[in-house]
């Protein structure tokens, strides 16, 4: 209907146009001395209407003609950025693939044609990881740096975790230092180089850190937390003062923590420091129940063994089928040559739960008491369960050969 209205408009036009000429009797008069030329209205309105359209073609031919090469260069650079984008899309895919080779050559096209050229060296770097072309991956990097120095967090986070692939974490901690600003990812790694690097104070602020922003919850960060103050303890198992000091200054809770509790004990216990032991022992106890903290009870056996029974045989009044802590009472009262009462300690530890350190404490009683048989058989008891033990950890095997 449009299409049709226009065509109606258009033979009105052409009918008034048509009958406005015929009535229009003047004349246009040109003079140019010695010249003089007269036309009638009509044929100039016709000639000045066409030399208007003739000039307007002829400036947009000229203006066609000297755009031309801003276009041709319009088209090409479109060609370009088609082709790098497809490249970069056939990297990505390649590399998510497991295709690292072809992903490395996609991303190398897609960085020459300047698409997005910080992504594709990132893809180039590490597909090249993959590939162990450690050369390869770090004249990626470089490019990365130089073509698009904006990708600072991009460059920096890749580099670092390739890094601590390839097992430099001093490393991917330089790396990391050049983020002004450190964001979770960056801690994340941050924490891991830490950890690879056994800075257990950095993990211990770091894990605090990923804590409060979500990153962990309470337990995983719990347990962060727990390896970090063991392995710290552990490192300061040579010096009685440090690890007194130390010991002091952590808070109650991380001191009543089962795994905390026994390492610091295992650590006093070395330096002679019974009394420190048995007190971080007891104060965990008092908190949470936990059968290898009570077995490491009677472990360090000092002047205040009597206590030790005491407090031990009211632990049991709570606990009366726990074999960790039979075993403990077995170890006390041996120490204070109550031999019987040592005697039915342990075999009742054996009855709840045979374990080795029980057949090897029974051992080592009868044959202090002469029973030379009975410790023979378990002299052979104990062995028997701790070999068994160490096969099921796979320590009884043999390596094979390569």
């Amino acid at each position: 209907m449009r299409m049709l209205g226009w065509i109606l408009a258009l033979f009105a036009a052409a009918v008034g146009i048509t009958l406005a000429a015929r009535y229009n009797a003047g004349y246009a008069l040109f003079v140019w001395p010695p010249y003089r030329v007269e036309l009638t209205l009509n044929l100039f309105i016709v000639l000045a209407v066409a030399a208007f359209a003739g000039l307007y073609l002829l400036m947009r031919l000229v203006a066609g003609a000297l755009g031309l090469p801003a276009r041709v260069r319009a088209a090409r650079e479109r060609r370009r950025a088609a082709r790098g984008h497809g490249a970069l899309n056939d990297a990505l895919r390649a590399f998510l693939e497991g295709r690292f080779g072809r992903a490395r050559k996609a991303a190398d096209i897609a960085g020459g044609l300047g698409e997005s050229p910080g992504l594709a060296g990132i893809i180039a770097a590490r597909a090249s990881q993959e590939l162990r072309d450690y050369a390869a991956r770090d004249a990626a990097l470089a490019r990365v740096e130089k073509d698009a120095p904006h990708e600072v967090a991009l460059r920096v986070i890749a580099q670092a975790e390739m890094l601590l692939a390839e097992r430099r974490p001093q490393d991917a901690l330089t790396a990391l230092a050049a983020l002004g600003e450190r964001h979770t990812a960056a801690l994340r790694l941050e924490l891991r180089a830490h950890r690879e690097l056994k800075h257990w104070d950095e993990v211990l602020r770091l894990t605090a850190q990923l804590e409060s922003r979500g990153v962990f919850d309470a337990e995983q960060a719990a347990q962060l937390r727990r390896a970090a103050l063991v392995e710290n303890l552990k490192r300061k198992a040579l010096d009685a003062h440090a690890l007194e000091e130390y010991w002091s200054r952590l808070p109650a809770a991380d001191r009543r923590d089962a795994r905390v509790a026994l390492a610091a004990a295992q650590c006093f216990a070395a330096l002679g420091g019974c009394a420190q032991a048995h007190a971080a022992i007891e104060a965990s106890l008092e908190r949470e129940w936990d059968p290898e903290l009570a077995a490491a009870y009677g472990e360090c056996l000092g002047g205040d063994a009597l206590a030790q029974l005491e407090r031990a045989e009211r632990w049991l009044e709570a606990h009366p089928h726990d074999a960790m802590l039979l075993l403990t009472l077995g170890r006390l009262c041996a120490h204070r040559q109550l031999w019987g009462k040592a005697q039915n300690y342990l075999e009742a530890s054996v009855a709840v739960e045979p374990t080795w350190t029980a057949h090897l404490a029974l051992a080592e009683l009868h044959e202090r008491l002469g029973a030379a048989d009975a410790a023979r058989r378990h002299y052979r008891a104990s062995l028997d369960l701790a070999l068994a033990q160490l096969r099921e950890s796979g320590g009884g095997r043999r390596r094979q050969p390569l």
